[in-house]
């Protein structure tokens, strides 16, 4: 890949990559460190990757730093998740918007990464599989219970308007 191949990669996928990250992290800073650390690796690696595959090699890259990361913040957070739990929650007054981001994110990491790309981002199975490092039917398979997850808290009692 040569620097005008990588500056293009950079115009083109450098907003889709940080849309992806900060909808599964809602961090902006975070979502900004992921992505400039997935940017500095491409470009450490620019010459072994061709530039037709950059845009999955980025989004591979990405993703595994994200979940690296979530994996590094729910150990330290685990604790004061449990104690907030226990609190009994009173839903009135929700936004639609709002009930599909927490349904989104009662989803796990891989569940929640696959509906991130699929339905907001617009891969394909098998572009999700390269970026993942799933098979494209452990693609669907997945994406499939993470639906009906979201139907079953979308459909509850508390959460119709």
């Amino acid at each position: 890949m040569t620097e005008k191949q990588y500056n293009e990669c950079v115009n083109c996928y450098a907003d889709n990559a940080y849309r992806f990250i900060y909808k599964n992290l809602k961090q902006e800073e975070d979502a900004r460190d992921i992505i400039q650390t997935a940017f500095e690796k491409l470009w450490r690696n620019r010459e072994s990757i061709e530039f037709d595959k950059s845009k999955s090699y980025l989004f591979t890259v990405a993703y595994n730093l994200m979940i690296d990361h979530i994996r590094k913040h729910n150990r330290v957070t685990l604790t004061e998740e449990f104690r907030e739990d226990d609190k009994v929650q009173q839903h009135t007054d929700r936004s639609a918007k709002k009930i599909l981001d927490e349904a989104i994110s009662r989803l796990g990491e891989t569940q929640r990464s696959l509906v991130m790309l699929k339905d907001y981002e617009g891969y394909s199975y098998e572009e999700i599989g390269k970026i993942t490092g799933l098979n494209e039917s452990q693609v669907k398979v997945y994406l499939h219970r993470a639906r009906l997850t979201l139907r079953n808290y979308l459909v509850s009692r508390e959460n119709v308007m």
